[in-house]
């Protein structure tokens, strides 16, 4: 059984929590996030840091605990130092530009792809082939980036496609005659 839940989440300098019942509200440097916390789920605060605990000993209680955990420490993290996700453009012709709130992409269609940015999310264009997608949500910067991907995934063939930067593609060889 997993005991992730008894891990204390450090509350770092600068990083403010509140409590208004079971809600649970985290304001940082990079934002303010909140989190509803389930009824048969404990969450206090002591000596600088995080401890939640299960309220009962039944599985269901145990189980959301471990993950009330991993959120909670998510959202710190979030608010404290923020989440990132690369992804890299392969491809003749292919490139993306950030324009304020927008993200353009070339990916081989015949129109360029605009995708608008939700708030709360910031993407940056480093070079031409190479996206930086950045928040205080973790959930929120993986998703951004996953429908990014979405637009034109990795093909197997000749590896043209938007990529995660630690993703790899599983080359396939060509047909042979």
């Amino acid at each position: 059984m997993s005991r992730v839940a008894n891990n204390p989440i450090p509350v770092p300098s600068g990083v403010e929590v509140q409590f208004q019942g079971q809600l649970v509200n985290v304001t940082g440097g990079k934002g303010t996030l909140e989190f509803l916390v389930h009824d048969e789920v404990e969450v206090s605060q002591q000596d600088g840091a995080l401890q939640v605990a299960a309220r009962n000993r039944n599985p269901k209680a145990r189980a959301l605990s471990g993950t009330t955990r991993a959120v909670l420490s998510n959202i710190v993290t979030g608010v404290s130092t923020g989440w990132q996700k690369r992804l890299i453009i392969q491809g003749v012709g292919y490139r993306a530009q950030a324009q304020g709130r927008t993200l353009n992409l070339q990916l081989g269609f015949s129109h360029p792809v605009e995708y608008t940015l939700p708030e709360g999310i910031e993407v940056q264009t480093p070079t031409q082939t190479e996206v930086v997608v950045s928040g205080a949500n973790k959930q929120q910067v993986g998703q951004v980036a996953a429908e990014i991907r979405a637009f034109r995934p990795p093909e197997p063939y000749k590896g043209k496609g938007v990529r995660y930067s630690d993703e790899r593609v599983r080359r396939k060889e060509a047909k042979k005659k």
